[in-house]
């Protein structure tokens, strides 16, 4: 059957009106538009609820999906213990999701008593579900659920997830509904939960007109460094819920946005109507994705083209790749550098040095291509089958140089380094995407270094040459 109804919905606890009280009149739209919206998926025929949330169980490389028998959750953490769910949930649907998911290559993991065990994650319901599923209940839904934990993984995993979902409804023969549980920007006003920021609106408003428009693969596209500044909360939830509705022709419609406490709350119903194969956009997904990294690599530096090959040496045969008989001038010289990989536009690793430690450029970049790849502390080692997929850049750095205040800082011109009493010493690169400012850098490296935003620190800076 397929997917039959597909629905964007926000989860601040104060829409429910128990919680909410008298400041419920300031979100009037969003309550109105989610009694619609839950009365749209009542009608719709639905057997099964899939839905998505950014408050589940989060994995930074794979989709997370519930395989408990039941789930059950409250409103106890927000004064209202009273509203409580305990919902049964589709195994069959939810286990042909994961084993979907897998053959479309999506790291999708099912999580039963076992690996909740395993991996310490949490088998209450968030409020992420709760709160629609409040006005899912008000409007009589007594569907099972499927429910699934939004994932960090790349925007086309997570559209190829949703693929997957749509040909588990269809191995099943299953009329499903597939619900988004997002929030958007929570930098919409000075008094907002993450503080302001001015991208905060622009996000928001090109996220409700792609939505609004039926603009899925746009969706997608959207500049991660501006959601980022957004602090947004829900548009990997949208890009997961754009791929289960891949194929299809559908009717958009924006029922309400509005944001009177910082975070922007989007309420859409997103009706398939016909499908049609022409539609499909997976595979062209992936081919572009793959089309630019094959681009970026035609015009490589020497650096990269020496931490790439000293990678994919490294991962293929366990050896380290030889230094070049005859190193040119640009490599023979001695320097700290700092190897970054990136795979699907995502950081995979950074490894570095301040200071040089080998006996040229060449052989610093070898080995710290190696330690980027396979020694960063907050990622599983490089797999053989990622190397097509990781792209490089290297940063040389020049000598460091004291300051004396962060007005000398320039965090797109500057990398710092901060040093405390105890000797402990954090690094953190200039231009990167999201840091705009000294105060932020230096807490950031602070952060690297084990020290408190508190800790008296001695600042340096540094200059690099960035080579892609």
């Amino acid at each position: 059957m397929g997917i039959v109804w597909g629905g964007i919905a926000p989860h601040p606890p104060i829409i429910i009106p128990e919680i909410g009280g008298a400041e419920l009149k300031k979100v009037a739209a969003s309550c109105q538009a989610l009694r619609a919206l839950a009365t749209s998926l009542k009608a719709s025929g639905a057997e099964a609820v899939v839905v998505t949330t950014p408050h589940g169980t989060v994995f930074q490389d794979a989709v997370a999906v519930s395989l408990l028998p039941k789930v059950s959750g409250s409103f106890a953490d927000f004064g209202a213990p009273q509203i409580k769910f305990n919902l049964q949930t589709d195994y069959d649907l939810a286990s042909a999701i994961v084993d979907a998911g897998v053959d479309l290559g999506v790291p999708t993991v099912g999580l039963g008593e076992d690996k909740i065990h395993r991996y310490r994650t949490g088998s209450r319901l968030d409020h992420g579900v709760l709160v629609p599923w409040y006005y899912l209940a008000q409007a009589g839904v007594e569907l099972p659920i499927v429910w699934v934990g939004m994932s960090l993984l790349p925007p086309e995993d997570l559209y190829a997830f949703g693929v997957a979902v749509k040909q588990a409804s269809n191995l099943l023969g299953r009329p499903v509904a597939f619900l988004a549980s997002a929030d958007l920007s929570h930098r919409l006003t000075r008094t907002a939960p993450a503080g302001y920021h001015p991208d905060g609106k622009r996000f928001d408003a090109l996220l409700v007109e792609k939505v609004g428009h039926g603009d899925l693969e746009g969706v997608l596209k959207i500049d991660p460094a501006l959601a980022d500044k957004a602090g947004e909360c829900g548009w990997r939830s949208i890009m997961m819920l754009a791929g289960a509705l891949d194929g299809y022709e559908i009717t958009p419609k924006v029922l309400s946005y509005e944001g009177p406490f910082g975070v922007g709350y989007l309420v859409a119903e997103l009706m398939p109507v016909t499908e049609r194969p022409e539609l499909s956009r997976l595979e062209h997904l992936r081919g572009a994705q793959q089309q630019e990294v094959v681009a970026q690599r035609s015009g490589e530096s020497v650096f990269v083209c020496l931490a790439r090959q000293s990678l994919e040496t490294y991962v293929r045969t366990g050896k380290r790749l030889p230094l070049p008989p005859d190193v040119p001038p640009e490599l023979s010289k001695r320097a700290g550098a700092f190897v970054t990989l990136k795979k699907n536009k995502q950081l995979r690793g950074c490894i570095g040095t301040i200071q040089p430690t080998q006996k040229n450029l060449a052989a610093e970049i070898i080995e710290n291509a190696i330690s980027a790849g396979t020694r960063d502390p907050r990622f599983w080692p490089v797999e053989e089958d990622e190397l097509k997929d990781i792209v490089y850049s290297v940063d040389v750095l020049g000598a460091p140089e004291p300051v004396e205040s962060l007005a000398q800082l320039d965090p797109k011109r500057y990398g710092v380094i901060v040093q405390g009493r105890g000797g402990n010493k954090g690094l953190l690169l200039p231009d990167i995407e999201g840091i705009d400012t000294p105060e932020q850098q230096v807490k950031i490296a602070k952060q690297k270094a084990g020290l408190g935003p508190r800790d008296e620190v001695r600042l340096e800076r540094f200059e690099v040459n960035r080579y892609y």
